[in-house]
């Protein structure tokens, strides 16, 4: 650390993103009263380019800058949200903590509050997630999906008609920033299922450094760590470069964890998932077998395919 009792602290600049660091800081400062925390804001490459597609911009646009500056020891530890970290971290870095994860589902936003089964023919829905843009597609074929970017506020502000008419955003968001009045639906996660981590907030840290190790054990949540390893792990079974729209999540039931993936393709025709039950100490083993379950369905070809692109 830059000195004894302060332990510098990154973290994008958006309203999410503070809220997010504020919520580790709280539980860190409980049980440790003696130590200061100084935010970093550092503005990534997806935040530099706020109106550039996601897809084609690359691994970790949301990260990297953060994991440079916490590699060369500006910074002490880093706060993300899980789902925007790539499941290869850079040599030298771990995620030191998880926190107990906050509503995992997609909500739907729009201006007339209906559920989407009700929304009218070519109602304009945005998300620029290729995850959520097949799974429209796929259940609501009557909507018109439309891209757009930007933080909670800027994309809340767009479902009111000025560019679509509703928008798919993440739950946790909106609850932590107080914003829940404007959900108009939650997506069941079996039908509209999450992406890897989504809800989960990640501190990550540099590897060797025993002060910040013991210090993030005090706020880890064990039962989310086993379910994010399981996300995580069915994710990197795709492979990195893999642009298939996916999704994964996972939940624990006493010693039992119980995973729901997802695997469709961009126009949402062709859409495979399923939900297995394993132990939950052996996530990646059951992460394993959800691959090779939507395989034998038939989802080999379509990974094939994303693939060789």
């Amino acid at each position: 650390m830059a000195e004894s009792n302060v332990v510098r602290v990154g973290t994008r600049g958006s309203s999410l993103a503070r809220r997010q660091t504020d919520q580790v800081m709280e539980l860190l400062r409980a049980s440790h009263p003696e130590l200061e925390f100084e935010v970093n804001i550092i503005r990534t490459h997806g935040d530099a380019n706020a109106n550039a597609p996601l897809t084609g911009m690359g691994l970790g646009v949301f990260v990297k800058e953060i994991e440079q500056q916490l590699l060369s020891g500006q910074l002490d530890l880093a706060v993300h949200s899980l789902k925007d970290m790539p499941t290869q971290l850079p040599s030298g870095l771990s995620i030191g903590a998880v926190l107990e994860r906050e509503d995992p589902r997609d909500v739907q936003v729009n201006r007339w509050h209906y559920p989407l089964s009700d929304l009218p023919p070519e109602t304009r829905i945005g998300t620029s997630s290729p995850r959520r843009v097949s799974q429209l597609r796929h259940n609501c074929p009557q909507v018109k999906v439309v891209p757009i970017r930007g933080n909670v506020e800027t994309r809340l502000n767009k479902a009111q008609g000025s560019e679509c008419d509703g928008a798919i955003l993440a739950a946790a968001g909106l609850i932590r920033l107080g914003l829940i009045e404007y959900i108009t639906e939650y997506l069941p996660p079996q039908q509209f299922v999450p992406p890897p981590g989504q809800g989960v907030l990640a501190v990550e840290m540099r590897d060797g450094q025993e002060f910040i190790s013991n210090l993030l054990r005090t706020i880890e949540h064990s039962p989310t760590r086993q379910a994010i390893t399981a996300e995580r792990a069915f994710l990197e079974t795709l492979g990195g470069g893999c642009q298939v729209p996916v999704g994964a999540y996972a939940y624990a039931e006493a010693e039992t964890l119980i995973l729901t993936v997802f695997i469709g393709s961009p126009d949402g025709k062709n859409v495979f998932r399923d939900t297995l039950h394993g132990s939950m100490h052996n996530p990646v083993q059951l992460a394993t077998n959800a691959y090779e379950a939507l395989v034998q369905q038939g989802a080999g070809e379509l990974l094939e395919t994303a693939r060789a692109e």
